[in-house]
């Protein structure tokens, strides 16, 4: 049996963590020296152990909650798990889908900066190379958006 501090510890959680995982039902009450300590079992470490991991891959407590549920024998099928995890690859995939879009819209950004690359030094972003943090950036990209509200609406009249 552990302690919280040695839980904490073990797991890399904060203590508070513990306490509220207890609070809302995630893990069962733990046992409990004379003084009030609270001790936890292997099973309850193995449990703490499952609940940051899913947590860490992005679910959330309710659906933690959930899969806890149906390993608990608490929901009728697997069902629940199968749908929570579902509803989490899908939300995955589209993260995938909008840094590809993100990666896409970088790389001719990057082509551009390399081929005007003039110095060895390159230790800060030439003219014809500005970063997206640079103010210049933000200016060319308004000026770009401009000339295209320009050109659409000219082409209109």
């Amino acid at each position: 049996m552990l302690q919280v501090g040695e839980v904490s510890r073990k797991l890399g959680l904060n203590p508070q963590t513990l306490y509220f995982y207890e609070r809302i039902g995630l893990i069962p009450p733990p046992h409990r020296t004379e003084a009030g300590y609270r001790l936890f079992s292997q099973e309850d470490v193995d449990r703490l152990a499952f609940i940051s991991h899913t947590k860490a891959m992005g679910l959330s407590l309710d659906d933690i909650r959930e899969i806890l549920a149906a390993k608990d024998g608490k929901s009728p099928t697997c069902q629940t798990v199968h749908d929570c995890l579902l509803k989490k690859a899908k939300a995955i995939e589209e993260t995938i889908q909008q840094l590809q879009i993100l990666h896409d819209e970088l790389l001719p950004l990057i082509n551009h900066c390399h081929q005007n690359i003039e110095c060895k030094d390159c230790s800060s972003p030439s003219e014809d190379c500005v970063v997206p943090d640079d103010p210049r950036y933000e200016f060319q990209q308004a000026c770009s958006s401009w000339q295209g509200l320009t050109e659409a609406s000219q082409m209109r009249s």
